[in-house]
């Protein structure tokens, strides 16, 4: 098992950043890289890009209002991911905000819609040149190595998944083993521990898979060289009782989280991650992808530094498909302090801990879903999938959670198990929620983007 704070001073031993002037620039000067970046963008935006031109129009914005940071945010209308399949689906196939040639593009990636047509991104020759040295920087915040032998278990295909994570980690000069989401995890594990791989990186649900599955193999890998665990996708790595099972599952080891900001539409999305000398949270690479928190009923309304907002991101170098202030929808909190590793880049402490949009009302209470989860990998025994179902009886809104099992439990405990996750999630959310002990395997595993809410109640 490998001790915590070697790791740290190994990982450190070379040199502790990827662009030191970057990443260490004093605030005052960043800020007017980012506002020289903004309105270079806005001025690009309103001229080339039809789709720009008319949301400012209709909200009678012109690029020369902003003159400050804080006119950007109060002045700038925000765009949406509905807006953009809408543009898409009027302007096939990449809406009128392509903004470069098609014969300039270097990937085309995709994500799935309610419909299942896919929104489509194009990234650039030069875009994509970039993303790579951006996604290196970030990579080597959380603590990747040349020496490193990296597993990659996000998704390799339409979906942009583990390809930043790719493009990094070749930069890096480390080992890349790209399994992707399609090798069985069985044989994950296996090829883990003969390949001595050092550092995985998943979604904080896969990886708790990864750990319970591999001692129902005999082959726990707190004995494999795993000693960085690179957790993203989704929230979690920077939730208490998340990061503790994971700790405790895998032996210990560095836990970077690399959640904020992953939405397809923000690509490079890797310029959010946290560092190996802070526990949890991420680092906001603010000269890259610019984000704000907000009101979350006002976009245009900052909060103070410490208090919950909702995310809004805008893209300060890409040309091709640039998001300019995209409603994100994750809630976090900033934090403008010194971190210890010496980065001056502010920090969501806490990472996203939810979706602003995915909050649930029920008996007058806000219920965040990973408020749920946190609660759920609180108490041992649980397997790695769980579900919240939402129902409407007699009019009143309801919520009930099934929650797998591990395998070595023994039945005749089950009862208990119960027993405990309803105590933890009444602890948690302030109600008391029914819960259901499942076998493992009732529920698809969700190794991307997990979706675990199930809303049965009435669209009309």
């Amino acid at each position: 098992m490998t001790d915590r704070r070697d790791e740290v001073q190994r990982r450190a031993r070379s040199t502790r950043f990827w662009d030191e002037a970057r990443e260490t620039m004093p605030r005052f000067e960043r800020d007017r890289v980012i506002l020289e970046r903004v309105q270079h963008q806005l001025h690009y935006a309103y001229e080339n890009l039809p789709f720009y031109r008319r949301h400012y129009d209709n909200h009678e914005f012109k690029p020369s209002d902003v003159q400050s940071l804080a006119d950007f945010t109060a002045k700038v209308p925000v765009i949406t991911k509905k807006m953009l399949v809408a543009n898409q689906e009027q302007y096939p196939p990449f809406g009128d905000y392509l903004g470069v040639p098609r014969n300039q593009l270097a990937r085309i990636h995709g994500s799935s819609g309610t419909t299942g047509k896919p929104t489509m991104y194009g990234v650039s020759h030069s875009d994509w040149d970039r993303a790579r040295d951006t996604s290196a920087m970030a990579l080597w915040s959380a603590g990747v190595r040349p020496d490193d032998v990296v597993q990659i278990t996000f998704p390799f295909a339409l979906f942009f998944g583990g390809w930043g994570v790719l493009q990094a980690t070749e930069q890096i000069g480390a080992t890349t083993f790209p399994t992707g989401s399609v090798v069985p995890t069985d044989q994950q594990i296996n090829l883990m521990h003969t390949l001595d791989c050092t550092v995985v990186v998943g979604t904080p649900s896969y990886l708790v898979h990864l750990a319970q599955r591999s001692r129902e193999l005999g082959l726990d890998v707190r004995d494999s060289k795993v000693s960085l665990l690179v957790a993203g996708g989704e929230p979690g790595a920077s939730i208490a009782s998340v990061r503790e099972l994971l700790m405790q599952l895998w032996g210990n080891p560095l836990l970077v989280d690399a959640s904020a900001g992953s939405t397809s539409e923000m690509y490079p999305f890797l310029a959010n991650i946290g560092c190996t000398e802070a526990d949890g949270g991420v680092h906001l690479f603010q000269d890259e992808n610019y984000t704000e928190i907000v009101d979350s009923n006002n976009p245009n309304v900052s909060v103070p530094a410490g208090t919950s907002g909702a995310t809004v991101a805008t893209h300060l170098w890409r040309e091709s498909q640039p998001m300019i202030r995209f409603w994100m929808g994750d809630e976090g909190v900033i934090d403008e302090s010194p971190c210890p590793c010496g980065r001056t880049y502010p920090r969501l402490p806490r990472g996203v801990f939810g979706r602003v949009d995915d909050m649930l009302i029920i008996r007058r209470a806000n219920i965040y879903p990973t408020a749920i989860e946190a609660a759920v990998r609180s108490v041992d025994g649980t397997g790695a999938e769980f579900r919240i179902f939402v129902d409407r009886e007699n009019a009143l809104d309801e919520l009930r959670v099934e929650v797998e099992h591990e395998r070595s439990l023994d039945t005749s405990n089950l009862e208990q198990l119960r027993i405990s996750l309803e105590a933890a999630i009444k602890l948690s959310t302030q109600i008391r929620v029914p819960v259901a002990v499942v076998a493992p395997g009732t529920h698809e595993l969700q190794t991307f983007k997990s979706r675990r809410v199930v809303d049965n109640r009435p669209k009309a």
